[in-house]
């Protein structure tokens, strides 16, 4: 099956995953993490593309990030890949690819999803049983986005901003969201929508993001097999 084009909208938000080939490790130590994270903040800054939302996972990466060009998002994360691919072949003494292809990502419905994404990655570190609170990880914008830390590569969404006026009120605001059950298939779903390359969020958004670029955004139905290719089946 051909493989749909990169969906890149200047100042719509996406929901971006990088995977180490095969899940294999691509950061074994806590200067590693910082290498990638200092990176990270140099390239966004670089190609202008704001960073919400973040989670470094040992053999994967979570990003919620804004372009303000429609190749910004792109060129940000070929350059840091292979910045941060150079920089651990070296420290590893080994050669080769570290990521699994290119990375996936999906666009996303800010109105109605942009928080619950930044949910979804900022509890990444507790789904997997690596803490029990997504405020033990540090590699994480939860302490950016719920504890109002001070970091250079954070940029908060104007969606963020509208949970209260002061930051001690937003970020309050923010932490209670996460009292909330998370929902396995909304988990699903945000999954879904990034591995495919398809679009998170309401039918209206969908239908308009449609409309701007001429290009599908939601997985094609499956219909019932033709009955003569069911009976054939049968008879196997």
């Amino acid at each position: 099956m051909a493989r749909l084009p990169r969906l890149c909208l200047p100042g719509i938000p996406q929901h971006i995953i990088q995977r180490g080939n095969n899940r294999q490790a691509c950061f074994g130590s806590e200067e590693d993490f910082a290498a990638y994270a200092h990176w990270l903040a140099e390239y966004s800054h670089k190609y202008r593309v704001a960073i919400h939302a973040w989670v470094f996972m040992t053999n994967h990466v979570h990003l919620l990030a804004t372009p303000e060009t429609g190749d910004g998002l792109t060129r940000m994360m070929q350059m840091l890949g292979r910045k941060y691919v150079q920089y651990f072949n070296f420290c590893y003494k080994r050669t080769g690819t570290l990521w699994e292809g290119r990375f996936k990502s999906c666009v996303v419905d800010e109105e109605n999803y942009l928080l619950t994404c930044q949910r979804y990655i900022e509890l990444n570190p507790v789904r997997a049983g690596m803490v029990n609170s997504p405020d033990d990880y540090i590699w994480s914008s939860y302490h950016a986005n719920g504890l109002g830390q001070e970091i250079k590569l954070w940029t908060p969404h104007p969606v963020y901003l509208t949970l209260g006026h002061s930051q001690a009120k937003r970020t309050a605001a923010y932490r209670e969201l996460f009292k909330a059950h998370f929902n396995e298939n909304l988990v699903n779903q945000i999954r879904q929508s990034t591995n495919q390359g398809m679009a998170l969020g309401n039918d209206r958004f969908k239908q308009e993001i449609e409309r701007l670029t001429g290009r599908r955004v939601r997985p094609l139905k499956r219909g019932p097999k033709p009955k003569r290719k069911i009976e054939e089946e049968f008879l196997l």
